[in-house]
């Protein structure tokens, strides 16, 4: 039986861009362990957010509350959110302390535990799963109680896997942030091309949210 890999080390989330961190974080294996075993997925998209002066972020403008005081932590900070009264929202605080940026791990293909994430997600297509920034905190049992979990810690991690190629990766504005004025074009939304798990609409639209004022849909 192969040995775990590695969890990616604080240097990783240390990289003073979280652009970079982004687009690296792509193909890395989140895991949540549970009394049954592991589950985890695949990360196949993200988006960036860059506070205090990215006004699509929750800490624009050095905006300090109860929720985004994770985001000021150091690198490798797990920030989780609650979003429409329903739904969480996990993310990765990148950089050094008191520098509030972040990453949103927006879907992610499932690897272990498949069988559990069916019965959270109350079934649904294999596909559907885990497609959305809300499905995959279901599927994967990330709540408000991760919130502020370090990522090298046992409750919730990242697991170190290859490299994805450039020619892998496809990168465009991030979603649902039109409030952000300049901000809004920003190529800051990183994914897998042609992987099925990617968030998209029927109609083939990327849909979603990210570390922003009004959290975005699941």
């Amino acid at each position: 039986m192969s040995l775990p890999a590695p969890k990616l080390p604080r240097e990783f989330y240390a990289h003073p861009s979280v652009v970079t961190v982004a687009r690296r974080l792509l193909g890395q294996l989140l895991v949540v362990p549970t009394r049954s075993g592991r589950v985890s997925g695949l990360i196949v998209e993200t988006e960036a957010y860059r506070g205090p002066e990215d006004r699509a972020s929750h800490a624009w403008g050095g905006r300090r509350t109860l929720r985004t005081e994770t985001m000021y932590a150091r690198g490798g900070t797990a920030y989780v959110y609650f979003v429409y009264g329903m739904y969480f929202q996990f993310n990765v605080v990148t950089g050094v302390a008191d520098v509030p940026h972040a990453v949103l791990v927006r879907a992610v293909e499932p690897v272990e535990g498949v069988a559990l994430m069916r019965r959270r997600r109350g079934g649904g297509t294999f596909h559907g799963l885990t497609s959305g920034p809300g499905k995959l905190c279901i599927a994967l049992g990330i709540d408000q109680r991760f919130d502020r979990a370090d990522l090298l810690g046992d409750r919730i991690w990242i697991e170190a896997r290859p490299a994805v190629p450039a020619r892998a990766i496809a990168a465009g504005p991030r979603v649902g942030i039109d409030y952000a004025e300049a901000w809004v074009d920003r190529p800051w939304r990183f994914w897998l091309r042609n992987n099925p798990f990617v968030s998209r609409s029927r109609a083939g639209v990327t849909r979603g949210g990210g570390a922003r004022s009004d959290g975005g849909p699941i």
